[in-house]
């Protein structure tokens, strides 16, 4: 398979990093490489609610990530590739971009996932002399960037990144943009993606034993050229349509409520996020096909957001829990989020919203019930139930995992001439609901090296279920189906 050139010099990147060092040129005893074996199977029915022929996934995919890892004295450097092959095209990764599943309309193959393709997923290195504290670290190259809730912040990202972690202080700083996929497949940015920096910080304090309060700040600079539609010329969804500046300020407090191996009784977590900003739109052509008399309107954008839960701890084995979420008709997430997280305090990392649905944070409220079940390090599980509205019945809400589509179709012969996205029933809030099972059963532990926890989530070995049925809501019509589900079953293990 021959390598686009953004993949060939993201490998070019990755040796010359790891041996421009003399002191990495020699790897030591602390050397680390291995492979990350993961098979996923995905059976995935209507996720455009029966609007459309197909919206159906049903393979299974392997995934391979070999990596390299490094270190002598305060220097360590790290390289992870992947090589995925599939029977259709399926999710084997749970970072992927929601708009890199294939879905997409486009006039050319730049951005289309394939069922096999290579990538690099990470690739940096680190420096950890700038302070004494075991805890802290400075990280330069493509590299994973969490959060503990996963909504803020969750990807793999070219980044300068430091980090400072230790007993009664967590923080980091950095900034981050995106210039590649690093994948055969995907050649082309996302839209959203083209030109956009990010710039990051975050603190929180532990001002009692298990209780943290924090401030978190996120701005993103967006100057990428915009494309103009012209008259007769098709137009394509890779085309940037907007760009402008958002800023994001937040507040957290919690319990250590996302760290599973906390014994606290009750646990809880609370956040409330404030945003900020302007956009410039690109104006669609009128209606006879001439330009408009104005090529882009500007917005000012204002929004908040807010997520809380509690946790009950019933014995060693059980816990219970509750949780709101609810985001303003003009909040947006900053693009870097999963959204995915420990909150149902087991070490299986859920989709806040839905594992089906797969909501954002934006005119969005959610409510959700949830119960969770650990044996000692062996097994774990957790069933979840969310309720979804909008906040304003009248606007959108996020990209998610829905994809309806409403069809024009030829009076005559019932042939479709062209779909659009499903807009949904002004003044109608209701979205739906879900139920969501993830249970796990992990085998053996492995050691690895600290600085690789950002990088890999998961122990040596395991097999996970995760799923969800999602139940579309008045604000869908009548005309779509009554149910969609996803779910997968991951193999992994990490020789």
């Amino acid at each position: 398979m021959k390598l686009n050139p953004f993949v060939q010099a993201g490998i070019g990147l990755t040796f010359a990093l790891l041996w421009s060092c003399p002191t990495l040129a020699a790897l030591t005893e602390t050397q680390n490489y291995g492979l990350d074996v993961k098979i996923t199977g995905q059976s995935e029915d209507d996720r455009d609610l029966g609007t459309a022929s197909g919206g159906d996934v049903s393979g299974v995919g392997l995934d391979l990530r070999p990596w390299i890892y490094g270190e002598s004295g305060a220097w360590s450097a790290y390289a992870m590739g992947q090589a995925v092959t599939s029977t259709d095209i399926i999710e084997t990764d749970t970072l992927q971009q929601s708009d890199s599943d294939g879905t997409q309309t486009t006039d050319n193959s730049d951005r289309k996932t394939k069922k096999n393709y290579l990538a690099m997923r990470e690739f940096w290195v680190g420096y950890s002399g700038l302070t004494p504290y075991p805890g802290e670290q400075l990280k330069l190259g493509r590299q994973r960037l969490r959060n503990d809730d996963g909504q803020w912040r969750d990807t793999n990202i070219e980044a300068l990144n430091w980090t400072f972690d230790t007993t009664l202080l967590r923080a980091n700083v950095g900034v981050a943009e995106r210039f590649s996929e690093y994948r055969t497949d995907l050649k082309e940015l996302a839209p959203k993606d083209k030109d956009r920096l990010h710039a990051y910080a975050d603190a929180a304090y532990q001002w009692t034993p298990g209780n943290w309060v924090g401030v978190r700040g996120h701005h993103t600079h967006d100057d990428g050229k915009l494309d103009y539609p012209e008259p007769g010329v098709a137009g394509d969804s890779l085309d940037k349509q907007q760009n402008g500046d958002i800023s994001w300020l937040g507040l957290t407090a919690d319990s250590d409520a996302y760290n599973y191996r906390n014994t606290n009784t009750l646990n809880y977590w609370g956040s409330i996020t404030g945003m900020s900003g302007d956009t410039d739109t690109v104006n669609a052509l009128n209606a006879d096909g001439t330009r408009p008399a104005e090529a882009k309107r500007g917005e000012d954008l204002n929004g908040w957001a807010t997520d809380i839960g509690v946790r009950l701890r019933l014995d060693q084995q059980w816990q219970v829990g509750a949780a709101y979420a609810r985001a303003s008709a003009d909040y947006e997430q900053n693009s870097l989020e999963s959204n995915r997280s420990n909150y149902t305090g087991t070490r299986s990392r859920v989709h806040r919203f839905g594992e089906a649905f797969r909501g954002e944070m934006n005119n969005m409220q959610t409510a959700t019930l949830f119960g969770s079940w650990m044996l000692n390090d062996e097994y774990d599980a957790s069933l979840i139930y969310h309720k979804f509205w909008r906040v304003d019945g009248n606007k959108p809400v996020g990209s998610n995992g829905i994809n309806a589509v409403q069809n024009d179709t030829d009076d005559v012969t019932g042939a479709v001439l062209s779909s659009t996205s499903l807009p949904l029933e002004d003044g109608t809030k209701d979205l739906g609901q879900e139920m969501d099972l993830v249970v796990t059963k992990y085998f053996k532990q492995g050691l690895l090296p600290a600085s690789l926890s950002q990088s890999i989530d998961e122990p040596s070995a395991l097999v996970r279920f995760r799923g969800g049925v999602f139940k579309p809501g008045d604000a869908y019509g009548k005309d779509v189906d009554s149910y969609m589900h996803r779910a997968f079953i991951d193999v992994i293990w990490r020789f």
